[in-house]
């Protein structure tokens, strides 16, 4: 049977394709912590379930293709409260921000395209661009910089006559970096030299842990550019959401929304139920709930963070946002431990498993000594998975100590 070179193209998630060994061990009677995937185990809130439970129709009939009017005005309100200046008319509701990501991306890009993203990065980045026939072009960044991006002359000698845009995560996922002003600005006077566009995806914006280095910015509070920012956003993890599948763009461009509706009209509307919730959500979340959330992952993070420097021979930074850590380990292949792990090794029954780093990076056999790890469960869970990944790396016959390097 035939298959299209853009499917044969795309790679299988690096978070999701070793699901089957870890259900393997479990099947033996072990228990897996799994670190490999950002599903957090924060309680959704109430007012979620109580909305949907609430909704009365006679038919769930299709919605507006750009999503309920009343979602939209719950977002743009949201919006305001972190004084970024999206109107109701500025949100396109969608199913989570990966479909946000996919709108943007085709309704950008031509084939042979590029966009320039700092790896690693977020994986499924790649699959978006290949699937609209465009291309990721990476910036380098360095673990020892704290990830964070090079000198614009850098970026800059990579922008092409085919580039359409710059796509940050921030907070960022796999790092846990958070883009300074200063970087911000440098991404902005590229945009307006070279006309691209600036895709933010900033579904962590709740998650920064260090008051010191100031309040969060984002590349919606620059005004000059608002034309070009294509502001990608998500319920999925602000409000421990994931199952619920409701994201959203957001641009002030009113030319950009009328072309991006086309692709939302062709897949209809977004579930009807699910924005309801997500409406309360937006509209009846405590700002507490938020702020015990924030504090709680970043007790997770300084959790794990200090169990990881425990562990002889790994190597990382204390992120500042998001929830991961992208650590270095003495290994030889990240992906061949994880799985070495999940068949071989148990401590007192129970195993672990993170993300392979290589999965993050564009460039071939970039990240195979790194693993993206999540701080998505509970700080004793955090202390044992840590626990058993250090006596895992002790034993493991590819660390490298062994190996002599």
């Amino acid at each position: 049977m035939h298959f299209s070179e853009r499917i044969k193209a795309l790679q299988a998630s690096p978070i999701r394709r070793l699901i089957p060994y870890a259900d393997e061990a479990k099947a033996r009677g072990r228990k897996v912590y799994h670190l490999n995937i950002g599903q957090p185990d924060i309680k959704t809130p109430d007012e979620y379930f109580e909305a949907i439970r609430a909704f009365r129709a006679d038919t769930v009939a299709y919605g507006a293709s750009q999503g309920l009017p009343a979602l939209r005005e719950a977002v743009s309100g949201y919006y305001h409260s972190w004084n970024l200046p999206y109107g109701p008319d500025d949100v396109c509701v969608t199913n989570g921000g990966s479909e946000a990501l996919a709108l943007a991306v085709q309704t950008i890009c031509d084939p042979g395209d590029e966009i320039l993203i700092p790896e690693p990065f977020y994986a499924n980045y790649n699959a978006f661009a290949e699937a609209a026939l465009a291309h990721v072009v990476p910036i380098p960044t360095r673990a020892e910089e704290g990830f964070h991006l090079p000198p614009a002359p850098v970026i800059e000698e990579l922008v092409t006559p085919r580039t359409r845009a710059i796509l940050i995560s921030n907070p960022n996922n796999p790092t846990g970096t958070v883009c300074t002003p200063a970087e911000l600005e440098t991404l902005a006077g590229l945009a307006k030299k070279y006309e691209l566009y600036l895709m933010a995806d900033e579904v962590y914006r709740e998650f920064t842990y260090d008051p010191d280095d100031g309040a969060f910015v984002s590349l919606g509070h620059l005004e000059d550019i608002l034309d070009r920012v294509i502001m990608i956003d998500s319920i999925s993890k602000r409000y421990s959401a994931c199952g619920a599948r409701v994201g959203c763009l957001a641009i002030k461009n009113r030319e950009f929304m009328a072309q991006v509706l086309k692709l939302c009209q062709a897949r209809l509307c977004v579930s009807t139920l699910e924005q309801v919730g997500a409406a309360a959500l937006y509209q009846k979340t405590s700002k507490r709930y938020l702020e015990d959330v924030n504090r709680e992952y970043r007790a997770r993070r300084d959790t794990l963070y200090a169990a990881l420097k425990e562990i002889p021979g790994v190597v990382c930074d204390r992120p500042k946002g998001a929830f991961y850590i992208m650590a270095k380990l003495p290994v030889d292949d990240s992906e061949r431990f994880i799985i070495w792990m999940l068949q071989n090794f148990a401590l007192d029954g129970e195993t672990m498993m993170g993300a392979p780093g290589s999965g993050f990076y564009a460039v071939p056999n970039r990240g195979r000594d790194e693993m993206r790890l999540a701080y998505v469960l509970n700080r004793p869970s955090l202390v044992k998975a840590a626990a058993i990944l250090k006596e895992a790396i002790a034993a493991y016959p590819g660390r490298l100590a062994a190996l002599g390097a």
